[in-house]
């Protein structure tokens, strides 16, 4: 069976939280699903080995004139792009008009999405439980799940120099917003910290941005050097080998976040401007919210208020 998921939020996280729900889809129907998602979801570097994701399919529309599937030329691209497909069943997890269009003049006969034109304050991801439940009965409870080369896995812990008498922590010390990255101060307090409980080396996760760059250095340039190694020149599929050997990780709300808990990973999200879901939706996360917070929104500004006491507590009530 040809089946069809459209998620079109951005980011590596927002494909992540919706993994549980396409599985649900794959198992119910026994089939792989196919994903159309947009390029900057990174999807196409991190579910290639995934067995109930078929085809990656990048919409390609950045609010850009000339991008294939963005505006009036867009739409009917897209279409003719969908129809070579064959799709019969389509999962639109959105309450867009424009992708139910889409898909009826795709030629696709059965679609199951959100109500349309209900898009203000969705919730991430009771309206995707909800279409599923409606849909196939089916309740998804569910921690993402990404599977990856295991050869890739074992290759990677030959060439870092791991070792099963030390811990491997991934830190995720990036971001996509600057009030997301929290301060390099914080994460060499939790380097001490760990590092003075058990011998442990630490990968270092984040993007080429200026400030995240600024990050980075400061803390492999510090006296921890030699127990730290920088993954930024890395691609994304080039780290999940990495993350997956780690024993923990301890990230701000980015991407790598998102990816090693769906890895398998226990991980520390350290939520300093996001909603609390982006960092708890899985129970393998384990989110730190700013002192003098009850919970955290877009505006809580409080990347200095993470404690780095409290991420060391946190790490000791995880361990195994």
């Amino acid at each position: 069976m040809k089946i069809l998921a459209i998620q079109n939020r951005m980011g590596i996280g927002d494909t992540v939280i919706f993994l549980p729900f396409i599985k649900s889809i794959s198992a119910k129907f026994n089939s792989p699903v196919n994903l159309l998602v947009k390029e900057n979801s990174r999807a196409d570097q991190f579910l290639t080995h995934t067995k109930y994701i078929n085809k990656i399919i990048l919409l390609k529309r950045n609010n850009k004139k000339n991008d294939r599937h963005d505006g009036t030329k867009g739409f009917f691209n897209l279409i003719n792009d969908l129809k070579n497909y064959k799709f019969e069943k389509v999962f639109i997890f959105n309450s867009s008009l424009r992708f139910n269009l889409i898909a009826r003049l795709a030629g696709i006969k059965k679609i199951y999405q959100y109500p349309l034109f209900q898009k203000k304050n969705q919730h991430i991801t009771d309206h995707a439980k909800n279409l599923i439940k409606q849909s196939l009965n089916l309740d998804v409870n569910e921690n993402p799940e990404i599977q990856i080369d295991e050869n890739s896995v074992q290759q990677s812990f030959l060439n870092y120099n791991m070792s099963n008498d030390q811990f491997n922590i991934l830190l995720g010390i990036g971001g996509s917003g600057s009030t997301k990255r929290i301060p390099p101060i914080t994460f060499l307090t939790v380097i001490e910290k760990i590092s003075n409980f058990k011998k442990s080396h630490f990968f270092l996760a984040t993007g080429k941005n200026n400030e995240e760059q600024v990050i980075l250095k400061e803390i492999y340039n510090s006296k921890f050097r030699e127990i730290c190694t920088p993954l930024d020149e890395l691609s994304i599929s080039e780290t999940l080998p990495i993350i997956k050997n780690c024993n923990y990780s301890i990230c701000n709300d980015t991407g790598f976040a998102h990816l090693s808990s769906a890895l398998g990973i226990k991980t520390i999200t350290l939520m300093a401007d996001t909603p609390i879901i982006y960092g708890s939706y899985s129970s393998i996360m384990f989110p730190i919210i700013p002192d003098g917070e009850t919970t955290v929104a877009h505006d809580t500004l409080g990347k200095d208020k993470i404690n780095p006491e409290k991420i060391f507590e946190k790490f000791l009530s995880i361990l195994n």
